[in-house]
């Protein structure tokens, strides 16, 4: 028996990386899983992945899944996201916000239209997103939405900075931040509908086609790296405990997996190093 047996799951960003592996795992789990991304074929974009690819997976594992090609940065590809899948497998149980966008380029350099872009898809995305299930799941008195954040959302902390260069991962971490925020307001207002709402970031630094083409690590199987597996089994644990127990908590993939006994030995942020100020409160 499943963990998510019955349920129907939305899950943006699945063509690839941590989306790729929450829909793999939500469907293993029982759940029919409806994979967003805008890639729908291999060859499509510039890295691996596609969201053909993460459905047959699905499919040949014996799951069921369903791909639908939006932009979480247009409200309209949100409503018709949340219609599709209500029209396939029932109205969406469990809202995974994981699709993001950032642009390394220093402030001083930043083009507007490319912030504004980044905000739509990081912020806007799931905000619209979670208005267009919540009232379905407010009239059933159930559901999760779990918001995938980074650890760029800690920030650097007060000055003097020598020695500083530089990162371009400003706006990153300002839309983190914000998606934290929108998680603990949304959590409170919903809380009386038996709604949860959680947020997580890696502990360390998962190996992803993005995160490998930025330079963040060495390569997927860098030694130093997260498995994308441990973001899955956090998404699971975010969408599948009971509502008081995890409902407007911030944390960090590896410490909520070893705080409710899923993994042990977990480390990085979180555990060895604290999070952000959302995360403490």
């Amino acid at each position: 028996m499943g963990k998510l047996d019955g349920k129907v799951a939305i899950v943006t960003g699945a063509s690839r990386g941590i989306g790729e592996a929450i829909a793999e795992l939500f469907a293993s789990e029982g759940a029919r899983v409806v994979c967003a991304a805008r890639t729908v074929n291999e060859g499509d974009h510039q890295l691996e992945g596609s969201l053909g690819r993460t459905v047959q997976r699905i499919k040949d594992a014996g799951g069921q899944a369903l791909a639908v090609q939006a932009d979480v940065s247009k409200e309209e590809d949100c409503i018709r996201l949340a219609e599709s899948a209500k029209e396939a497998f029932g109205a969406a149980d469990i809202l995974v916000n994981n699709a993001a966008l950032n642009y390394y380029i220093p402030i001083v350099d930043y083009p507007a239209s490319r912030w504004m872009r980044s905000f739509a898809v990081n912020v806007h995305g799931p905000f619209m997103l979670s208005r267009a299930v919540l009232p379905d799941m407010i009239e059933r008195r159930s559901g999760a939405i779990v918001n995938i954040s980074s650890g760029a959302a800690i920030g650097p902390g007060r000055g003097p900075y020598p020695g500083a260069r530089a990162t371009g991962g400003v706006m990153y971490g300002a839309s983190k931040a914000a998606l934290e925020r929108f998680t603990q307001g949304l959590a409170q207002e919903v809380y009386e509908h038996g709604i949860t709402v959680a947020c997580f970031s890696p502990s360390q630094v998962v190996p992803t086609p993005g995160t490998v083409f930025h330079h963040l690590v060495d390569g997927l199987d860098d030694p130093r790296g997260e498995p994308p597996t441990l973001m899955a089994q956090a998404a699971l644990l975010c969408a599948s405990e009971p509502l008081d127990k995890i409902t407007g908590r911030v944390g960090y993939s590896q410490q909520l997996l070893q705080e409710f006994g899923w993994i042990t030995n977990g480390k990085g942020t979180g555990i060895d190093r604290k999070g952000s100020g959302f995360s403490q409160i």
